[in-house]
């Protein structure tokens, strides 16, 4: 099983940029779909973006569309959210998860999560 460790995150003004990495040990990486979600305290876990195997292909959240990219490099077991144009909103726990798979509820979920990293944007 895949076991996702986040690193990256602080504290940055308004306008700021961050890159969150996640180090993925495991067999299996190169075949798993990463992804990376972020949740606030008393709020649910929430999808950010994606990042399928082989293709490559990206799915964002609509909220992010736009500032944030999600990246991933095969060789390294390592996958990356470069996050721009940062708003206060964007603050919260980012974890990120290894193996997505679309649930029944048309969302997204994660087979193993990361601590979380902790992102703080200030007005």
């Amino acid at each position: 099983q895949v076991q996702p460790v986040e690193t990256g995150g602080g504290l940055v003004q308004a306008g700021g940029s961050l890159r969150l990495s996640c180090v993925a040990s495991g067999r299996h990486f190169n075949r798993d779909a990463m992804g990376w979600f972020r949740q606030v305290p008393g709020k649910e876990r929430e999808f950010v973006a994606l990042i399928s195997a082989g293709s490559g292909t990206t799915i964002y959240a609509d909220s992010v569309k736009g500032r944030f990219t999600i990246t991933r490099d095969d060789a390294k077991n390592t996958v990356f959210l470069q996050m721009t144009s940062l708003k206060p909103e964007d603050t919260a726990v980012y974890y990120c998860g290894a193996g997505i798979f679309a649930t029944m509820n048309d969302t997204w979920d994660s087979g193993s999560w990361g601590q979380g990293t902790q992102v703080i944007v200030s007005a």
